[in-house]
C-alpha cells in the first residue's frame, strides 16, 4: 500500500478537506498513473452529498481523470511508463455476463465505480481528487497526442456520457438534435453533435448563454422558459438529448419529436418524475436513458474528439477552491467544467 494526498467528503454533505488515502500496491495487470487533472461533475455532488441515496464516506469523488502512467505491472501490455491516459466512471467488471462480452461494462452488475463503491478486494474506491490512482489497464484508455490533458479530463464522462446516445440514436447530417442545458454536459453534447453533422439545437431556460451556445457549434438556440418556443418547435426534431439533473415536463419535450423520434436522458434529477403516456402513445415516441459508454466506445470517443479538435471548455482551479467549485456548479457558475489541477493537493 502506498499513501497519497487527496481530498475527501468525510461525512454526507460535509465540506471536502485535505487527507490522506491509501492506494494498492501494483498488481500484475496494473497500471499506476500520475494524476494530473481531475474534472468535477455533478454527479460528485450528487454523491457526495447524497443526493442519490446513501453512501460510502470517506469519499474521494472523482471519476474525469487524466494523468501521466509512472509505473506498470508485470503483464501490462497496453500501457507503458509516460502514456498519457485517462480513467473515468468504473474501474472493473465482472468481465464474464453478456453485457461485459459485448463491450458494455457500464451495465454489468459487478460493475465497480471509480468512487463510492467497493471493489472485489473488499476495500472502498477512491476517485480522482488525489495525486494517484492505480487501475487494472483494462479500465484505462489511452488519451490521444491531439488533446491537452486538462481539456481532455471532463470527457471521460461528459464526453462518453453525451456521445454514447448520440451515436446510438443516429445524430449525422440530415437528422436534427435538441440539447436540453448548456452545461458540463451539454456543452460537449453540442459540440460532439456538431462534428457528426448533425443539425444542432440548444433548449436553454434562458438566452443568457446563446452567443456561447452558437460559438460550440449550435445552430440554433431557444429560451424554454418563452412558451412560444413550444409551439414553433413541435414535430421538430429526430433526437433530443437531455443533460439536465432537474424534473422536466416530460409532456411538454416529447411534443418537439418528430414521429418515432427520442428523447434521451443523462441527466439524473434526484427527485421522481411524471410522465402521461399519451405523450409517447402519439406519435410512437421514445423515452430513454443512457450511462456512459464501454471502455472501447471511450477510447472511440477520444479518439474521435481528438480528430476533430474537441476539448471540454474548463476552468482550471486548485484543489482549495473544491468547495466553492460545488457551490458554483450548484448556482450554474461555471463555463463548462471545473477542472483540478492536481499538483496542488
Amino acid at each position: 500500500m502506498t499513501t497519497v494526498a487527496a481530498y475527501a467528503a468525510p461525512a454526507g454533505k460535509a465540506p471536502l478537506e485535505r487527507t490522506t488515502i491509501e492506494r494498492r500496491a501494483v498488481r500484475e495487470f496494473d497500471v499506476l498513473i500520475d494524476i494530473k487533472f481531475a474534472g468535477i461533475c455533478h454527479s460528485d455532488i450528487h454523491q457526495a452529498r447524497e443526493g442519490w441515496g446513501e453512501a460510502i464516506f470517506p469519499m474521494v469523488p472523482g471519476h474525469e481523470i487524466a494523468g501521466v502512467v509512472s509505473e506498470v505491472g508485470p503483464g501490462v501490455t497496453k500501457f507503458a511508463v509516460g502514456d498519457r491516459v485517462g480513467v473515468g466512471c468504473m474501474v472493473d467488471s465482472c468481465r464474464e455476463c453478456d453485457n461485459c462480452k459485448t463491450d458494455l461494462e457500464q451495465h454489468c452488475t459487478g460493475m465497480v465505480g471509480t468512487y463510492n463503491a467497493i471493489g472485489k478486494d473488499g476495500e472502498p474506491t477512491y476517485g480522482g481528487y488525489s495525486t494517484h490512482v492505480v487501475v487494472d489497464e483494462n479500465f484505462v484508455v489511452r488519451i490521444p497526442d491531439g488533446l491537452s490533458l486538462d481539456v481532455a479530463a471532463p470527457l471521460l464522462c461528459a464526453g462518453i456520457t453525451t456521445y454514447s446516445p448520440l451515436k446510438q440514436w443516429g445524430a449525422g447530417p440530415g437528422k436534427k438534435v435538441a440539447v436540453i442545458g448548456l452545461g458540463g454536459l451539454g456543452h460537449t453534447a453540442v459540440k460532439i453533435a456538431h462534428a457528426l453533422g448533425a443539425e444542432v439545437t440548444v433548449l436553454s431556460q434562458s438566452l443568457r448563454k446563446k452567443d456561447d451556445g452558437l460559438k460550440l457549434g449550435a445552430d440554433h438556440y431557444y429560451a424554454t422558459s418563452d412558451p412560444k418556443t413550444f409551439e414553433e418547435l413541435a414535430g421538430s426534431f429526430d433526437l433530443i438529448v437531455s443533460t439536465v439533473s432537474a424534473p422536466l415536463d416530460f409532456g411538454a419535450y416529447l411534443s418537439l419529436l418528430r414521429t418515432g423520434g427520442a428523447l434521451v436522458n443523462v441527466g439524473a434529477p434526484e427527485e421522481p418524475v411524471a410522465l402521461h403516456l399519451f405523450s409517447l402513445i402519439g406519435g410512437n415516441k421514445i423515452l430513454a436513458g443512457s450511462m456512459i459508454g464501454g471502455i472501447a466506445e471511450t477510447q472511440e470517443m477520444l479518439d474521435f474528439c481528438a480528430g476533430h479538435g474537441i476539448g471540454a471548455e474548463i476552468e482550471r482551479i486548485a484543489a482549495s477552491e473544491i468547495n466553492e467549485a460545488y457551490e458554483r456548479v450548484l448556482a450554474s457558475d461555471v463555463r463548462y467544467r471545473f477542472v483540478i489541477d492536481t499538483s496542488t493537493i
